[in-house]
């Protein structure tokens, strides 16, 4: 185990929670903040009106300057092969290593994007799911809030098309819920989704668990409470739970409360390292 640290559950909520747990489903982005401090700060995410998605045309146009005199032979040498043929269902193959051409090279914006042709080509719905993933992971390491926006929208249309293979597949909602709230834009249409999945099984702990945290980046303390205590008393030791519990007292203003669970917390997960973290940032509001 490594010492403490924190990631963001998502980009545009910008919620973080201490990694000594598993059971997250969704993509973690690159590590924010320090062990003093996990931010909980802003509210919930209402979309944005001026960041416009990239286009792929300027990706790909940024990309091809990034490859060497070889690099760019070899995918000319697939590009020309891809035009000649007029039969689609051969492209898939030839779409998947020209990906791969693209992803050796280091250059995997496109790479996901030729990969996710293959994929919808053969409207596999594991290849859909795989292409959708790819694009999660480069919503998380953008480098621009366009790119960003380009990488969710290219995630939803893969989940999407998943889904119309297969409407029950939770994982696949979980993941296109992620996709609206961290970058898309669309944060109501995430929840919605996830609100569907705990209807239909209540028992579902990572759609509560992401709903617990929106409540509390919403400021909506009182519902994040409802929804962390229900998660503990179906499984008591959930310490993801216990840790965003107390940070919705915390948040509600319910200093002792907050660090009685912090202090639970800390009992379960008994890692020093851990227990250091938290007595710090108790240490921070007490």
């Amino acid at each position: 185990m490594r010492p403490a640290h924190y990631i963001t559950l998502a980009v545009a909520i910008a919620l973080t929670g201490l990694l000594y747990w598993g059971g997250n489903t969704i993509p973690p982005a690159k590590p924010k903040g320090d062990a003093n401090t996990p931010p909980m700060a802003g509210g919930m995410p209402s979309g944005s009106n001026t960041v416009k998605p990239a286009s792929f045309d300027s990706i790909l146009a940024a990309s091809r300057k990034q490859l060497s005199k070889t690099a760019a032979d070899s995918v000319k040498t697939v590009e020309n092969e891809l035009a000649a043929i007029s039969d689609s269902s051969q492209m898939a193959a030839v779409f998947l290593r020209l990906a791969h051409t693209w992803e050796i090279n280091k250059q995997l914006p496109v790479a996901a994007y030729y990969g996710a042709k293959a994929a919808k080509l053969e409207n596999s719905e594991k290849k859909l799911n795989f292409a959708g993933q790819f694009f999660l992971e480069l919503m998380h390491d953008a480098g621009s809030p366009g790119i960003q926006m380009w990488a969710a929208q290219e995630a939803i249309d893969c989940f999407n098309r998943s889904m119309a293979i297969n409407p029950n597949n939770d994982t696949t909602k979980m993941a296109l819920a992620s996709a609206y709230i961290e970058g898309g834009g669309q944060p109501m249409q995430g929840v919605q989704l996830l609100l569907g999945i705990v209807r239909e099984k209540p028992g579902n702990v990572p759609a509560g668990m992401m709903l617990g945290k929106l409540a509390i980046q919403s400021g909506q303390y009182d519902k994040a409470i409802t929804r962390f205590e229900g998660l503990l008393q179906a499984d008591p030791k959930n310490t993801e739970a216990m840790y965003f519990l107390a940070e919705a007292y915390k948040g509600k203003g319910d200093k002792r409360k907050a660090i009685e669970l912090f202090e639970q917390c800390k009992k379960l997960v008994n890692k020093p390292e851990f227990s250091k973290d938290i007595d710090q940032y108790i240490n921070t509001f007490k």
